[in-house]
Protein backbone atom coordinates (compact mmCIF):
# COMPACT_ATOMS: atom_id res chain seq x y z
CA UNK A 1 0.00 0.00 0.00
CA UNK A 2 2.81 2.61 1.07
CA UNK A 3 5.22 1.64 -2.22
CA UNK A 4 1.67 2.40 -4.39
CA UNK A 5 0.92 5.59 -2.97
CA UNK A 6 4.93 6.64 -3.08
CA UNK A 7 4.68 5.54 -6.64
CA UNK A 8 1.33 7.58 -6.90
CA UNK A 9 2.83 10.89 -5.71
CA UNK A 10 5.98 10.41 -8.23
CA UNK A 11 3.71 9.88 -11.21
CA UNK A 12 2.37 12.87 -10.63
CA UNK A 13 5.25 15.35 -9.93
CA UNK A 14 7.21 16.84 -12.60
CA UNK A 15 9.80 14.52 -12.50
CA UNK A 16 8.28 11.52 -13.47
CA UNK A 17 11.07 9.30 -12.15
CA UNK A 18 13.23 9.79 -15.49
CA UNK A 19 16.41 11.77 -15.63
CA UNK A 20 17.23 14.11 -18.15
CA UNK A 21 19.29 11.67 -20.17
CA UNK A 22 16.79 8.85 -20.52
CA UNK A 23 14.47 11.72 -21.56
CA UNK A 24 16.47 12.73 -24.67
CA UNK A 25 17.41 9.56 -25.40
CA UNK A 26 14.26 7.60 -25.27
CA UNK A 27 14.71 5.14 -22.72
CA UNK A 28 13.80 3.55 -19.20
CA UNK A 29 16.20 4.06 -16.07
CA UNK A 30 16.90 2.38 -12.99
CA UNK A 31 13.70 2.36 -10.63
CA UNK A 32 11.48 4.16 -12.89
CA UNK A 33 7.95 4.31 -11.93
CA UNK A 34 6.49 5.62 -14.91
CA UNK A 35 6.50 5.02 -18.11
CA UNK A 36 9.11 7.10 -20.57
CA UNK A 37 8.00 10.34 -21.65
CA UNK A 38 5.75 10.58 -24.46
CA UNK A 39 7.00 11.06 -28.03
CA UNK A 40 3.80 10.61 -30.17
CA UNK A 41 0.26 11.94 -29.77
CA UNK A 42 -0.82 8.35 -29.08
CA UNK A 43 1.72 7.59 -26.04
CA UNK A 44 0.43 11.11 -24.90
CA UNK A 45 -3.10 9.80 -24.82
CA UNK A 46 -1.76 6.53 -22.96
CA UNK A 47 0.19 8.59 -20.27
CA UNK A 48 -3.30 10.83 -19.97
CA UNK A 49 -5.85 7.84 -19.55
CA UNK A 50 -2.67 5.84 -17.07
CA UNK A 51 -2.95 8.96 -14.76
CA UNK A 52 -7.17 9.54 -14.66
CA UNK A 53 -6.78 5.43 -13.83
CA UNK A 54 -4.36 6.13 -11.48
CA UNK A 55 -6.37 9.00 -9.54
CA UNK A 56 -9.67 7.01 -9.92
CA UNK A 57 -8.66 3.91 -8.15
CA UNK A 58 -6.52 6.09 -5.74
CA UNK A 59 -9.75 7.27 -4.45
CA UNK A 60 -11.38 4.42 -4.65
CA UNK A 61 -9.01 2.77 -2.19
CA UNK A 62 -9.23 5.57 0.21
CA UNK A 63 -12.53 5.40 0.39
CA UNK A 64 -12.70 1.34 0.58
CA UNK A 65 -9.64 2.07 3.38
CA UNK A 66 -12.12 4.68 5.37
CA UNK A 67 -14.90 2.60 5.03
CA UNK A 68 -13.77 -0.54 6.47
CA UNK A 69 -11.64 1.85 9.47
CA UNK A 70 -15.16 3.58 10.11
CA UNK A 71 -16.75 0.06 10.12
CA UNK A 72 -14.27 -1.85 12.51
CA UNK A 73 -14.37 1.12 14.99
CA UNK A 74 -18.06 1.95 14.45
CA UNK A 75 -19.69 -1.56 14.89
CA UNK A 76 -16.78 -3.78 16.76
CA UNK A 77 -17.91 -5.79 19.88
CA UNK A 78 -17.26 -3.24 22.40
CA UNK A 79 -18.35 0.09 20.80
CA UNK A 80 -21.65 -1.41 19.33
CA UNK A 81 -22.75 -4.29 22.14
CA UNK A 82 -26.09 -5.04 20.51
CA UNK A 83 -25.50 -5.87 16.84
CA UNK A 84 -28.43 -4.81 14.41
CA UNK A 85 -31.00 -7.31 12.79
CA UNK A 86 -31.55 -5.77 9.19
CA UNK A 87 -31.41 -8.49 6.68
CA UNK A 88 -30.60 -6.10 3.98
CA UNK A 89 -30.86 -2.19 3.30
CA UNK A 90 -32.36 -1.72 -0.47
CA UNK A 91 -30.59 2.19 -0.62
CA UNK A 92 -27.28 0.79 0.22
CA UNK A 93 -27.67 -2.10 -2.04
CA UNK A 94 -28.74 -0.14 -5.52
CA UNK A 95 -25.90 3.08 -4.52
CA UNK A 96 -23.14 -0.80 -4.48
CA UNK A 97 -24.72 -1.37 -7.88
CA UNK A 98 -25.09 1.60 -9.91
CA UNK A 99 -21.88 3.77 -8.23
CA UNK A 100 -19.26 0.77 -10.16
CA UNK A 101 -21.30 1.09 -13.36
CA UNK A 102 -21.19 4.60 -13.14
CA UNK A 103 -17.43 4.59 -12.46
CA UNK A 104 -16.68 1.48 -15.42
CA UNK A 105 -18.71 3.95 -17.63
CA UNK A 106 -16.35 6.47 -16.60
CA UNK A 107 -13.61 4.13 -17.92
CA UNK A 108 -15.27 2.61 -20.60
CA UNK A 109 -15.64 6.01 -22.69
CA UNK A 110 -11.61 7.49 -21.98
CA UNK A 111 -10.82 3.89 -23.28
CA UNK A 112 -12.89 3.31 -26.26
CA UNK A 113 -11.43 6.67 -27.17
CA UNK A 114 -8.06 6.02 -26.76
CA UNK A 115 -8.68 2.47 -29.01
CA UNK A 116 -10.34 4.70 -31.56
CA UNK A 117 -7.46 7.09 -31.87
CA UNK A 118 -4.99 4.67 -31.79
CA UNK A 119 -6.19 2.33 -34.77
CA UNK A 120 -7.53 4.98 -36.89
CA UNK A 121 -6.70 8.71 -36.36
CA UNK A 122 -4.77 8.29 -39.57
CA UNK A 123 -7.84 7.66 -41.44
CA UNK A 124 -8.91 5.71 -44.81
CA UNK A 125 -9.68 6.97 -48.31
CA UNK A 126 -13.15 5.66 -50.02
CA UNK A 127 -10.85 2.41 -51.53
CA UNK A 128 -10.03 1.67 -47.83
CA UNK A 129 -6.36 2.41 -48.31
CA UNK A 130 -5.09 4.15 -45.30
CA UNK A 131 -4.76 7.91 -45.98
CA UNK A 132 -2.39 10.72 -44.51
CA UNK A 133 0.41 8.48 -44.96
CA UNK A 134 3.80 10.12 -44.88
CA UNK A 135 5.67 7.11 -45.02
CA UNK A 136 5.59 3.18 -45.16
CA UNK A 137 7.66 0.96 -43.44
CA UNK A 138 7.59 -2.74 -43.33
CA UNK A 139 9.38 -4.61 -40.88
CA UNK A 140 9.90 -8.15 -40.62
CA UNK A 141 11.56 -10.50 -37.17
CA UNK A 142 13.47 -13.16 -37.57
CA UNK A 143 15.58 -15.25 -35.09
CA UNK A 144 17.23 -12.41 -33.83
CA UNK A 145 17.14 -9.89 -35.80
CA UNK A 146 15.03 -7.13 -38.14
CA UNK A 147 14.46 -6.65 -41.46
CA UNK A 148 13.02 -3.17 -42.47
CA UNK A 149 12.16 -2.36 -45.65
CA UNK A 150 11.05 1.42 -47.07
CA UNK A 151 8.89 0.54 -49.81
CA UNK A 152 8.73 3.87 -51.37
CA UNK A 153 12.15 4.05 -51.91
CA UNK A 154 13.25 0.88 -52.43
CA UNK A 155 15.64 0.42 -49.51
CA UNK A 156 15.59 -2.79 -47.36
CA UNK A 157 18.37 -4.33 -44.79
CA UNK A 158 19.21 -6.02 -41.76
CA UNK A 159 19.61 -4.86 -38.15
CA UNK A 160 21.19 -6.39 -35.38
CA UNK A 161 21.91 -5.51 -32.15
CA UNK A 162 25.90 -4.18 -31.41
CA UNK A 163 28.13 -5.86 -29.61
CA UNK A 164 29.47 -4.39 -26.80
CA UNK A 165 32.75 -3.92 -28.14
CA UNK A 166 31.64 -2.23 -31.47
CA UNK A 167 29.57 0.18 -29.26
CA UNK A 168 30.26 3.91 -29.70
CA UNK A 169 30.52 6.35 -26.48
CA UNK A 170 27.15 6.96 -24.83
CA UNK A 171 25.10 3.94 -26.76
CA UNK A 172 23.45 2.18 -24.79
CA UNK A 173 24.36 -1.67 -23.84
CA UNK A 174 21.63 -4.37 -25.32
CA UNK A 175 19.96 -1.55 -26.98
CA UNK A 176 21.81 -0.09 -29.95
CA UNK A 177 21.82 -1.46 -33.10
CA UNK A 178 24.31 -1.20 -36.26
CA UNK A 179 21.57 0.18 -38.70
CA UNK A 180 18.80 2.02 -37.08
CA UNK A 181 15.28 3.09 -38.64
CA UNK A 182 15.18 6.59 -39.37
CA UNK A 183 12.26 8.78 -39.77
CA UNK A 184 11.45 12.01 -40.20
CA UNK A 185 9.93 14.24 -37.52
CA UNK A 186 5.82 15.16 -37.53
CA UNK A 187 5.57 12.44 -40.25
CA UNK A 188 2.57 9.40 -40.12
CA UNK A 189 4.48 6.49 -41.03
CA UNK A 190 2.59 3.08 -41.23
CA UNK A 191 4.20 0.10 -40.13
CA UNK A 192 3.37 -3.34 -41.62
CA UNK A 193 4.50 -5.81 -39.42
CA UNK A 194 5.13 -9.72 -40.05
CA UNK A 195 7.12 -12.18 -38.66
CA UNK A 196 10.07 -14.31 -41.03
CA UNK A 197 10.50 -17.98 -39.06
CA UNK A 198 8.38 -17.48 -35.02
CA UNK A 199 5.90 -14.50 -33.64
CA UNK A 200 7.71 -12.00 -32.30
CA UNK A 201 6.77 -8.39 -31.40
CA UNK A 202 7.42 -5.06 -32.45
CA UNK A 203 7.35 -2.65 -29.59
CA UNK A 204 8.70 0.43 -29.16
CA UNK A 205 7.92 2.32 -25.86
CA UNK A 206 8.11 6.25 -26.70
CA UNK A 207 5.69 5.76 -29.15
CA UNK A 208 2.76 4.07 -27.63
CA UNK A 209 3.81 0.67 -29.78
CA UNK A 210 3.54 -2.59 -29.43
CA UNK A 211 2.07 -5.21 -32.24
CA UNK A 212 2.66 -8.92 -32.90
CA UNK A 213 4.96 -10.10 -36.08
CA UNK A 214 3.16 -13.59 -36.85
CA UNK A 215 4.89 -15.10 -39.51
CA UNK A 216 1.54 -15.32 -42.35
CA UNK A 217 0.22 -12.49 -40.89
CA UNK A 218 0.62 -9.19 -41.98
CA UNK A 219 -0.42 -6.55 -38.95
CA UNK A 220 -0.38 -2.93 -39.49
CA UNK A 221 0.53 -0.16 -36.86
CA UNK A 222 1.44 3.78 -37.12
CA UNK A 223 3.02 6.16 -35.17
CA UNK A 224 4.01 10.33 -35.81
CA UNK A 225 7.09 10.86 -33.75
CA UNK A 226 6.89 14.74 -32.57
CA UNK A 227 10.38 14.82 -31.05
CA UNK A 228 13.71 14.24 -32.67
CA UNK A 229 16.13 11.68 -30.98
CA UNK A 230 16.83 8.49 -30.60
CA UNK A 231 14.70 5.83 -29.11
CA UNK A 232 15.10 2.19 -27.97
CA UNK A 233 12.64 -1.06 -28.13
CA UNK A 234 12.98 -4.75 -28.15
CA UNK A 235 10.98 -7.26 -29.39
CA UNK A 236 8.34 -8.13 -26.55
CA UNK A 237 7.29 -11.77 -27.68
CA UNK A 238 9.09 -14.59 -26.59
CA UNK A 239 10.59 -15.85 -29.66
CA UNK A 240 13.60 -18.24 -28.73
CA UNK A 241 17.45 -18.50 -26.89
CA UNK A 242 18.36 -14.93 -27.93
CA UNK A 243 14.90 -12.89 -27.75
CA UNK A 244 16.81 -10.35 -25.34
CA UNK A 245 18.91 -9.49 -28.10
CA UNK A 246 16.91 -8.16 -30.59
CA UNK A 247 16.34 -4.15 -30.23
CA UNK A 248 14.81 -1.70 -32.10
CA UNK A 249 16.17 1.65 -32.63
CA UNK A 250 14.81 4.82 -34.03
CA UNK A 251 16.57 7.86 -34.91
CA UNK A 252 13.90 10.67 -35.24
CA UNK A 253 15.31 13.42 -37.52
CA UNK A 254 14.40 16.69 -39.86
CA UNK A 255 13.16 16.13 -43.05
CA UNK A 256 15.91 17.11 -44.94
CA UNK A 257 18.18 15.00 -42.69
CA UNK A 258 15.80 12.23 -43.79
CA UNK A 259 16.17 12.97 -47.37
CA UNK A 260 20.05 12.99 -47.40
CA UNK A 261 20.03 9.49 -45.33
CA UNK A 262 17.96 8.14 -47.97
CA UNK A 263 20.13 9.29 -50.87
CA UNK A 264 22.92 8.00 -48.72
CA UNK A 265 21.18 4.56 -47.98
CA UNK A 266 20.54 3.93 -51.58
CA UNK A 267 24.11 4.83 -52.76
CA UNK A 268 25.52 2.16 -50.06
CA UNK A 269 23.10 -0.43 -50.89
CA UNK A 270 23.62 0.35 -54.31
CA UNK A 271 27.29 -0.11 -53.99
CA UNK A 272 26.65 -3.50 -52.63
CA UNK A 273 24.71 -5.09 -55.12
CA UNK A 274 21.75 -4.17 -52.88
CA UNK A 275 22.33 -6.50 -49.86
CA UNK A 276 24.15 -4.52 -46.72
CA UNK A 277 27.43 -5.08 -45.89
CA UNK A 278 27.66 -3.81 -42.50
CA UNK A 279 26.21 -6.25 -40.32
CA UNK A 280 27.44 -7.31 -36.72
CA UNK A 281 27.46 -11.10 -35.70
CA UNK A 282 24.88 -12.13 -33.08
CA UNK A 283 26.02 -12.24 -29.79
CA UNK A 284 26.52 -16.06 -28.77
Amino acid sequence: MMRFLFAAILMLTAGYGVDALAAAEGLATPWQLNFQPAASPVMAKFVSMHHFLLILITVITLFVFALLAYVCLRFNRKANPVPSKNAHNTTIEILWTVIPVLILIAIAIPSFRLFFGCVHTIGCTEDGKPANVDLTLKVVGYQWYWNYEYPDHQIQYDSYMKKEADLAPGEPRLLAVDNPIVVPVNANVRVLVTGGDVIHAFAMPAFGVKIDAVPGRLNETWFRAEKEGTYYGQCSELCGRLHGFMPIQIEVVSKERFDQWIEQKKKQLSSNNGAESVRAEVQQ
